[in-house]
């Protein structure tokens, strides 16, 4: 029988904790909420949840030393899943209300408002995966997840330089498009919230697991 994996959901003030719990628990593994440093460092997956304002998310995030256990974690392969503004916090820059803050800088590039008639981008949207993907494996292309936003990466900038594989991104389009989920080596993110996509974010969140 296999061993569940340790998954740690990181607890800095921000993100649909609970729900996320309960996800994680459904898709397999042995979750654990918490704001402990040692046990964040140690787990086989972070998950980095977040809702709300990128510059209040930031500084909860640096409130329990997270930007640095996400750099420490990445710098030895070790997985980590951000979800929502806890993926665009992995970006080098937010900007809201004409506010720039500074995010971890895992990625380059600006989280800015969607361009769209309505906002936020509240409810379910397919997105446009690239071949090879793991975090969408097994999963029809009309398949459909859960959002709720009105920021965004609207841009992709890293280039991959030599003997590094270029990261796969996947899309989706609220008035523009932007970005909907990152897959580089061990830092994956989504946009949108698996944990109440059904479903679908079982077996999205079942794949990441399988990657630990």
């Amino acid at each position: 029988m296999a061993v569940a994996k340790r998954v740690v959901i990181l607890d800095y003030g921000s993100g649909n904790l609970r729900s996320a719990e309960r996800a994680f628990a459904r898709a397999g593994a042995d979750v654990t909420v918490t704001s402990d440093h040692d046990a964040a460092l140690e787990a086989d997956g972070l998950v980095v949840p977040g809702v709300g304002a990128f510059a209040a998310c930031m500084a909860g995030l640096k409130g329990v030393q997270g930007d640095r256990v996400v750099g420490r974690r990445l710098a030895a392969a070790r997985p980590v899943l951000g979800i929502c503004v806890g993926m665009q916090i992995l970006f080098e820059k937010g900007v809201e209300h004409g506010v720039h803050t500074q995010g971890c800088g895992e990625w380059p590039g600006v989280v800015q408002r969607l361009d769209a008639p309505v906002l936020p981008h509240m409810g379910w949207n397919t997105v446009s995966a690239p071949e090879g993907s793991v975090l969408f494996r097994g999963l029809d292309p009309e398949t459909r997840f859960y959002f709720v936003h009105s920021y965004g990466v609207r841009e992709w900038q890293l280039t991959p330089g030599p003997g590094f594989p270029a990261p796969l991104v996947t899309w989706a389009e609220h008035g523009v498009p932007f970005v909907a989920a990152v897959e580089n080596g061990p830092l994956m993110a989504t946009q949108f919230h698996p944990e109440k996509s059904g479903d679908a974010g079982a077996v999205l969140l079942s794949n990441w697991l399988s990657t630990l």
